[in-house]
Formats: structure tokens, sequence, C-alpha cells
């Protein structure tokens, strides 16, 4: 039964489509979009490929997908596999209920560092509670967490989904590289304006995946033999991993030193496998679903699940 569970929380793609209160949130909310010369509009979508062995498929091109906008096939108009690094933004929930686990976040959030190329790869770090705070601007070789996380005293009420959506936001204009929002949490929101469907609206507009990291206790780990927590009575669950999914991220529920090192291992294995896929968008204004598909049945592929018609961003 656990095993089921789990495969449910895992599933790669969730096709959901949003409410009309997101799609107005989203437009409120997303930051100012570039456009061509030619007034084209291109949605840009990040989208990851495995096979039945669950391994990364590289190599392929785009006459290998098919873009489905709203049931309706879309013609790519653009391809890349070939971007130059990974922009990653920590964001640490630094609120009252993290107060016994910011340590394994801290733990955690290092294993993902070691994984990043010196070279090519940048990352920032940001804390929360009820605001955001940028601890650390986006900084080549960052190996190690900033000092000032070492002192930290978490406190306060938890503002986790609108955390997520400014620390998206963050992510705007770096889209030269592989980009994501990796978020160290237990999943508790006590004083959100948003929620996860516009979140995810918000995130999906900008081609940003959401990793939801979850640090828990292993009897709060609903993955776990010992747990207490079930399935839909965790925070990690529903509406939180919706939320993943629906950008193309992912949740990982990680107790001990083992399980957050591969964690964060196939976080940073999945942004360099990533394909950047476009196509122009529709005329029609509004929320469309979408879904990324390989030619062949044999593949599986995981992209965001849809994107506001004028609010999406050219691939230069």
């Amino acid at each position: 039964m656990v095993g089921l569970r789990l495969m449910m929380l895992t599933s790669v793609l969730f096709s959901t489509s949003l409410h009309s209160g997101a799609t107005e949130a989203a437009v409120l909310q997303q930051p100012p979009i570039a456009t061509f010369k030619s007034g084209i509009d291109l949605v840009q979508v990040s989208a990851i490929v495995r096979d039945k062995k669950g391994r990364f498929v590289q190599n392929l091109s785009a006459a290998d997908f098919q873009i489905i906008d709203s049931g309706k096939p879309r013609e790519i108009s653009g391809f890349r596999e070939d971007l130059t690094g990974v922009s990653v933004a920590l964001l640490f929930d630094v609120s009252g209920s993290m107060e016994a686990r910011l340590k394994d976040a801290r733990e955690a959030a290092s294993h993902l560092l070691s994984w990043l190329e010196e070279d090519r790869d940048e990352a920032a770090v940001f804390t929360f509670d009820t605001n955001l705070d940028e601890v650390m601007p986006f900084t080549m070789s960052l190996k190690t967490l900033p000092d000032r996380l070492n002192s930290m005293q978490p406190f306060g009420a938890t503002s986790l989904h609108d955390a997520i959506a400014k620390t998206a936001q963050k992510l705007a204009d770096r889209d030269e590289r592989r980009r994501a929002v990796v978020v160290f949490t237990d999943g508790n929101d006590t004083a959100s304006r948003l929620t996860p469907p516009e979140v995810s609206a918000i995130a999906s507009g900008i081609d940003v995946p959401v990793y939801i990291f979850g640090i828990v206790s292993a009897v709060d780990n609903p993955t776990a033999e010992i747990s207490a927590t079930t399935f839909e009575r965790s925070a990690l669950t529903g509406p939180l991993a919706d939320l993943a999914h629906w950008t193309g991220g992912h949740v990982f529920v990680s107790s001990g030193p083992a399980a957050r090192s591969n964690a964060a291992r196939q976080i940073v294995a999945e942004l360099r496998h990533q394909y950047v896929i476009a196509f122009e968008s529709s005329g029609q204004p509004g929320w469309h679903s979408l879904e990324i598909r390989a030619r062949s049945k044999d593949l599986t592929v995981r992209a965001r699940s849809g994107y506001i018609a004028g609010q999406s961003r050219p691939i230069s």
C-alpha cells in the first residue's frame, strides 16, 4: 500500500486545468514580459524525458515531440538542449514550525550545491516566514551556504505559497539557463494570500519548475514504514504536490541523510536533462491546458501543464 501511494505522490504529470481565479491572479503577478520585434509570442516549455526504466533520454530532436494545446496540436517553433548551465533558487522555510528541522534543510541544500558545476552553474539563497528575504543573490561557484543560515532562529507564521511565487519571479530574467525553485520546507502554510493553483500559474507563466524538498521526521513522512501520518493528512501531498507537478517540478520527502543526498542529486540531474521547446501562443486569451508528448510510446515526458496566452516568454 505504501508503494502504491508513493507512486501516486511521485506521478510525473498532472494535466489538471486551473480555475479562472488562478488566471486572474497570475496576470496581476506576472513580471514584465519580453517580446520579439515581429510581435510573435512564443510559449517556452522545459521538458524532461525518461524511458520505461526511468532513465533520462538525450539526443532527441523537435520531430520526436508533439504539443497539444487545449486539445489541439501545435507546431514546434523552437527547440534547444544546449543551455549553458543551471540557475537554482534555494528557498528556506524559516518559520516557527521548522525550528527542529532547519539543520536538516541546510544539509539537503549543501548536498544540492555540491552537484553544481563551478564554471557554469549559479545559485541564490532566499528565506521566508511571512516575508521573503534574499540572503545571497545569484552567484557562480556557490558551494557553501551563507553563514547567516547557521545562526538563524526559525520563528513566526508561514507564507509558503506567496514565497514560492515571488521567488519564481526572481528567475524570470535568467532564461539562458535551466531554472528551478527548490523549496526546503515541512509543507505547512498558515498565512499566504495565494493558493497553490495561483502560484503554479505564476511559475508556469515564466516556465520555472518548483521542486518541494520536504524536510520531516520519519514519523511525519507518509512514505516511511513507521509513519504516523497518512498521505491524506500530510502537508506535503495534495495541493502542494499539485503545485509542483503543475509547474513541471516534483515533490521529494526526505527523513534521513541518504534520502536527502539522493533527492538533491536527482533534482540537479533533471535540470541538466531538460529540453526547451517553443511554440506560437494561441490567440485565445486565458489559461490553456498543455501536454507535451513523445512520439515514441516508450518514452514519458514531464513538463508544465499549461500557460496563459499573452503572458508567455519567447526563446531568444
